[in-house]
């Protein structure tokens, strides 16, 4: 029996998450939600979800000790961020006045701004985005396995990330401006949509991450 840990550090819809795991993984895989670190690092694959603002979930993260511990585990297993799991990766969110993050990869994590307009319809665009957009898969991977370039998944989110690596970028979406919804480096792979809620290919993308070994093809 192999495990999926799906950090708890008080934040995200690790219920949602959960089931849609449930949802794809094999008889052979457990799906465990948990804090605790031994349980953490002893899983053979790692899903770091959230939600909510920077400074919040940075601080549960502290609170629970559970900094070393996520970074530990996107160093040595096939690990997989989302939305909020994903822009604490970067070392500092202009979210909350400016917070810092746990810092994995360089870079910055920076609000859309208002007073944007759609260039075709020239409506307002709402922040933050909440709804379906599409992705544009900018490099090959395995977690992009039977998910048709720009498919439709489901965003919630103000701020978006920018690292200093543009190589990490795996995915784009087009919303106030081009922006990354999907990196990839090593081991780690994460996304600023949610896939427990984008159907189809996000359950697909679930099921990819199952099958996964951590390596880049």
């Amino acid at each position: 029996m192999s495990t999926v840990a799906v950090i708890d550090y008080g934040m995200g819809n690790l219920h949602s998450m959960a089931k849609a795991l449930e949802h794809v993984c094999p008889d052979h895989v457990r799906i465990e939600v948990t804090n605790d670190r031994d349980t953490i690092l002893a899983a053979e694959r790692i899903v770091f979800p959230g939600q909510g603002a920077a400074r919040d979930c940075m601080h549960e993260i502290h609170e629970q000790g559970l900094g070393p511990v996520i970074l530990e585990a996107a160093r040595n297993k096939p690990f997989f961020g989302v939305c909020m799991g994903m822009q604490v990766l970067l070392a500092h969110s202009e979210e909350g006045g400016g917070t810092d993050c746990l810092g994995f990869y360089p870079g910055d994590v920076r609000f859309f701004g208002r007073g944007h307009f759609d260039a075709r319809t020239k409506e307002r665009l709402k922040i933050p985005q909440m709804g379906w957009n599409t992705v544009r898969q900018t490099q090959h991977h395995p977690l992009w396995e039977a998910i048709p370039n720009d498919s439709w998944f489901y965003f919630v989110h103000s701020y978006y990330v920018d690292p200093d690596d543009s190589a990490l970028v795996a995915g784009t979406t087009d919303y106030t401006r081009l922006y990354p919804s999907a990196l990839a480096g090593g081991n780690v792979f994460a996304v600023q949509f949610h896939p427990e809620k984008s159907q189809r290919a996000g359950l697909q993308l679930l099921t990819n991450f199952l099958r996964w070994d951590g390596k880049a093809s």
